[in-house]
């Protein structure tokens, strides 16, 4: 998506580390209008596929999945980092390694939220490593619901996480790939 290519590369700062910060438009300060175009552009992707629930992990998705799921007309899942006293009785749990802050978080959802009917859409902001994908298809697999793929912002392709998913059959459909990026501020997408 050449408007997602365009804001990165204005607005994207590349740290050491193969971090990409997209902070003052994408997951910290966040520009509406440009999630809005973010969200049109999934529902063209993945709109005929009845998706029932979009499922993300807080906290850096959630904007661009309620922005997304306005056009689906679904309700919009996030996998809590933590267990608090608000989700009680049954959840389906996964580990998931982040890649920026360089921890192992147990991720959870309510059981009751996630069923086995339902046609769900993966929403990210970012495809690295692919560990945060990994444990939403791990939890849309133990709730038995059909996975129907993945919508993610920016994807650092030269990192392995979309090969590892696409690999598994899931469908992964990525606004911006990112081919290579260095410290110098060049970047080159796919």
């Amino acid at each position: 998506m050449k408007l997602l290519e365009e804001r990165i590369r204005k607005d994207g700062k590349i740290k050491s580390g193969d971090v990409l910060k997209v902070d003052s438009f994408l997951n910290h300060q966040i520009d509406v209008e440009l999630l809005e175009e973010l969200g049109k552009e999934f529902y063209r992707l993945f709109g005929q596929e009845g998706i029932t629930k979009i499922l993300t992990i807080e906290a850096s998705g959630i904007g661009v999945a309620c922005i997304t799921a306005r056009y689906f007309g679904c309700p919009v899942i996030f996998a809590k980092k933590n267990k608090t006293k608000n989700i009680a009785g049954d959840v389906y749990t996964s580990k998931v390694e982040s890649f920026t802050h360089g921890r192992v978080y147990d991720i959870i959802v309510s059981r009751e939220f996630l069923l086995p009917g339902d046609r769900v859409l993966l929403i990210d902001d970012f495809l690295a490593n692919g560990s945060a994908l990994m444990g939403l298809i791990e939890l849309v697999r133990s709730a038995g619901a059909t996975l129907v793929g993945a919508g993610i912002c920016v994807e650092k392709a030269f990192q392995p996480g979309g090969k590892m998913i696409r690999d598994m059959g899931v469908r992964v459909e990525s606004l911006a790939r990112v081919a290579s990026m260095s410290e110098d501020g060049s970047i080159e997408f796919c």
